[in-house]
């Protein structure tokens, strides 16, 4: 664990989170290992579909998963479970490093309990489950509108920033990914790649790869190129006499029109047009 979290502190905050939405909510480190929740039981619902062993390791699977993709947003990610109900996820971050994972559910959001139910038998048929306790269990479950999901996982992501900025979590700097990202941060605009950070840290690429997607949610070369684009993004903001060759430089960009086309992939806009926007967005009404 690249991170330390204070366990008393926490509780106290994910015990105000579900005071105020009445949705349980969990921690997991950036490895998906789950650190704490509140309430630390899970539902009725969700121990009758736990019972079945290959149910159980879907949950697992499933977390893993929606923690993968939150973590490729960058953003939080609410979806279906495997099982039917809603659940949604906000990635942790300590700088540009990913170091957990907020998690609520699980939910039960559908027009109705027949509608609800409906689906619910469809995701669930195969498994070995006590399917008459698992529909009194349904019926326990609080009939929660899609709006009030998006205003919690709104909430759920200021917690995620309150966390961090209280101290929470702290990174151990000690720890690999922690000191790659430094060095990452340092050097980004100089001519760095996934060769010389290996050889700057003596590992193998595909353990710098394994570090990255966990860190960062994609691979170093993409994170790199991420890192200078939201430089150049600044500089084209706040240096109006520096020309987009000049900028291009400054962040690490040899080839002119590779940058062009990088920044056109990632922003949507070509780098003139992009400072054109910014300036307008600051002219008087």
């Amino acid at each position: 664990m690249i991170s330390s979290f204070n366990l008393s502190k926490l509780h106290a905050l994910l015990k105000d989170f579900y005071t105020l939405t009445k949705i349980r909510i969990t921690v997991f480190d950036e490895t998906f290992r789950e650190l704490i929740a509140y309430p630390e039981e899970i539902s009725l619902f969700c121990q009758t579909v736990r019972a079945d062993p290959e149910a159980y390791e879907k949950c697992r699977q499933c977390d893993q998963e929606a923690c993968r993709k939150a973590s490729y947003r960058h953003s939080p990610y609410t979806y279906r479970c495997h099982a039917g109900l809603t659940e949604s996820i906000t990635p942790l971050y300590m700088g540009n490093i990913i170091i957990g994972y907020l998690l609520f559910g699980h939910v039960f959001s559908y027009g109705s309990y027949e509608e609800g139910w409906k689906n619910i038998m469809e995701a669930c048929g195969s498994y070995k489950i006590d399917f008459q306790s698992l529909r009194k269990h349904c019926r326990e479950l609080p009939l929660i509108q899609e709006n009030y999901i998006s205003s919690a996982s709104h909430i759920m992501q200021a917690v995620a920033s309150y966390l961090c900025l209280d101290r929470m979590a702290t990174l151990k700097h000690e720890e690999l990914p922690v000191r790659i990202d430094d060095y990452i941060t340092k050097h980004f605009t100089e001519n760095i790649d996934a060769g010389s950070i290996c050889a700057q840290f003596k590992i193998g690429k595909t353990f710098l790869y394994e570090i990255s997607k966990q860190s960062y949610g994609v691979g170093i070369a993409e994170h790199i190129r991420n890192l200078r684009i939201a430089k150049a993004q600044k500089l084209l903001r706040e240096n109006s006499d520096m020309n987009i060759s000049q900028i291009a430089s400054e962040c690490g960009f040899n080839d002119y029109n590779y940058f062009i086309t990088v920044f056109r992939r990632i922003v949507g806009v070509p780098p003139k047009q992009y400072r054109q926007s910014a300036r307008n967005d600051f002219l008087p009404q």
